[in-house]
């Protein structure tokens, strides 16, 4: 066990965590939302701290981030434990497990081990991914702190439920994020994960003011968030922002407690990625539909196709120095030459 971070003493051995914005208020012996903080004696302390349950090699691409880094690999962990309880999680095994199975584990691994894990897979990065960064959070930032010493970039794949004190404390070692946003109804977030709207939406502002990579992820479930008005929503938003940021649309497919709706019809998302450009998005992504041409990454000037990928996988790179060859547009992001 670790001492927590971000969370203040109250009366009478109660505990505030402040590292995500449930602020939960706990009880002496007992645990936040996650599961995997624990009120011990009026202190709270991180039960997974070097719990490491997941650890792969993984394509930047399957983050996804496709402007950062791109053809490269992310050494990938995890520990056990979520803030949200979304219906349809893929990871569910291990993202409620504390909750589900009443379980916490996983082979102890240092900060120290996971970077030289990285360094010696010849990773580029280390992402903090398949479960919430935001719940083992002092694993995240000891770990990304000795990584960027080492020269190593540090990738959170969140659904942006952290608080503004939690990102100001990683800043600057944090670099790029991937954030779900799952829709752009608050409805949707209480019924479906347990959780707000608002918060997420203020995070990749702050991400953004922070000068942190940002691209961000919907899955698109049908009958729940797939209608034009709240994607056009969504992009607009996005575009409000930052008309570069990448935005990926990405099949569902049933899973856990959410196993009515079908899969994502094709052309669902197809749309999805028209109505993003539509509004003034310059990057938008298809995702689960290995081979589509959503995939690829074209010149929002002259409309060429620059990178080439397949799933997970580039089979064409063809930028100079971050621009386009063919018409000299830059092309926003974080690029390996």
């Amino acid at each position: 066990m670790k001492e927590a971070y971000l969370y203040e003493k109250l009366e009478q051995k109660k505990v505030r965590c402040n590292l995500c914005n449930h602020r939960c208020v706990i009880k002496e012996g007992g645990r936040g939302i996650c599961g995997v903080r624990e009120n011990r004696d009026g202190v709270l302390y991180s039960l997974v701290y070097d719990k490491v349950i997941a650890a792969h090699l993984d394509p930047i691409e399957k983050k996804p981030l496709f402007h950062f880094l791109p053809g490269s690999t992310s050494f990938s962990i995890a520990t056990v434990g979520c803030n949200f309880k979304c219906k349809f999680c893929q990871n569910y095994e291990i993202s409620q497990m504390p909750r589900d199975y009443n379980r916490i584990t996983g082979e102890l691994i240092s900060p120290d081990t996971i970077v030289e894990y990285a360094l010696q897979n010849g990773a580029k990065s280390i992402s903090y991914t398949y479960t919430e960064p935001t719940v083992y959070f002092e694993l995240c930032l000891d770990t990304a702190r000795i990584a960027v010493q080492k020269g190593l970039k540090n990738v959170f794949v969140t659904n942006g439920y952290m608080t503004e004190e939690c990102l100001k404390e990683i800043y600057p070692d944090l670099h790029a994020a991937n954030v779900d946003l799952k829709s752009f109804r608050e409805q949707f977030y209480r019924e479906l994960c347990g959780a707000r709207l608002k918060p997420v939406l203020r995070s990749i502002e702050v991400m953004k003011s922070m000068g942190i990579w940002v691209e961000v992820t919907t899955l698109i479930i049908p009958g729940y968030n797939d209608s034009e008005g709240e994607l056009k929503e969504i992009a607009k938003f996005l575009a409000s922002l930052d008309p570069n940021i990448p935005w990926h649309v990405t099949r569902f497919y049933p899973t856990y407690k959410l196993t009515t709706p079908p899969p994502t019809p094709v052309g669902t998302l197809q749309k999805a990625r028209e109505i993003g450009l539509e509004q003034g998005l310059k990057y938008v992504y298809t995702g689960n539909i290995p081979g589509n041409e959503g995939e690829n990454t074209y010149c929002p000037n002259c409309k060429k196709l620059l990178i080439e990928r397949y799933g997970f996988y580039i089979r064409r790179f063809d930028l100079k120095n971050g621009t386009c060859p063919h018409c000299n547009t830059e092309i926003k992001g974080i690029f390996m030459e």
